[in-house]
């Protein structure tokens, strides 16, 4: 029999935990007929509260479930990357503790795995539940990243992928520090199968992802999957070059015409705030890939392990 490893990042989930247990195993029978047996990787991401010892109640209990508990908070990138790294099976799908991820797709996800796809991919056609601001930014980078990146990446896609062990080690084999698996996952290719599903909330707590959180983690995907900013960045600088030059034609030759008068300095100053604040801007874009270099070429672990079942 294959063996399928679900991958479970948590942080401070101590009350889906169980519950996410309870409804995975609800598709055990189906699991059986399409012979897989399985395996439930929790990797707890740094938790504050008692999410480790309810995983270990699980243990106990059920030794298919297994933990790898980070010394301290990485982020999701990094608990997704440590969990595909420590799983065993023949096949690996990633999901959401908060059962958002909804596991009765699980058999359909199967079923084109078994007609010869290498991944099973999920979108919400939906973002119901989800604040509107959000929901608007995230629509718009979605749009961005299609203009500027060659990698495919969908809107609404989730994390939830069903995957074969070729494309999992394809995954292994970019080991890169600043992490965006959303694009990775498109840049490996393969052949991949999208299922569309309404957006389901959270069963208990609250998402850990901010705004700001979010913000971020987009301009780590368009700074890990396009070098449009820098170029835009150039582009910046031959146009207010080429600007300069007609602006210093213009007060020469105005000045041979009408003479020097002294006047204009609001202007002046207008335009010199205005190049000013380009040039920081294209600097901050400049810096942000000079800080992504420097993260990797440190080549520091991605996460450290302080306990593993």
């Amino acid at each position: 029999m294959k063996l399928l490893s679900v991958i479970v990042p948590c942080y401070n989930e101590e009350e889906n935990v169980p519950f996410f247990y309870e409804e995975f195993i609800k598709n055990e029978n189906c699991l059986k007929e399409k012979g897989l047996t399985w395996e439930i990787l929790y990797v707890d991401d740094g938790s504050k509260d008692e999410t480790v010892k309810e995983v270990k109640k699980l243990h106990q209990k059920d030794d298919r479930v297994r933990l790898l508990s980070f010394s301290r908070n990485f982020g999701k990138e990094a608990a997704m990357y440590a969990g595909m790294q420590k799983s065993k099976g023949d096949y690996v799908v990633i999901m959401d503790v908060d059962l958002q991820d909804p596991p009765a797709l699980l058999p359909e996800m199967l079923s084109y795995i078994e007609q010869g796809y290498d991944s099973v991919a999920t979108r919400r056609v939906s973002r119901k539940g989800e604040p509107p601001i959000r929901s608007f930014f995230a629509r718009r980078f979605y749009r961005l990243m299609k203009r500027i990146s060659r990698t495919e990446i969908m809107d609404g896609a989730r994390d939830y992928r069903l995957m074969t062990r070729q494309m999992v080690d394809a995954i292994l084999a970019m080991p890169e520090y600043n992490r965006f698996t959303k694009g990775i996952f498109g840049w490996v290719g393969f052949q991949t199968k999208w299922l569309e599903f309404e957006n389901v909330e959270r069963l208990k707590g609250e998402t850990k992802w901010s705004f700001w959180g979010l913000l971020w983690y987009s301009i780590d995907g368009i700074t890990a999957f396009s070098t449009a900013p820098l170029s835009f960045a150039a582009v910046m600088g031959v146009l207010f070059c080429v600007l300069a030059f007609i602006l210093i034609v213009f007060i020469v030759v105005r000045t041979l015409i009408f003479g020097d008068p002294v006047s204009g300095w609001p202007s002046l100053v207008c335009i010199m705030s205005l190049i000013s604040g380009v040039q920081l801007f294209c600097l901050g874009i400049v810096g942000q890939y000079l800080a992504k270099t420097y993260m990797e070429v440190k080549r520091r672990p991605i996460y450290l392990i302080k306990e593993e079942l």
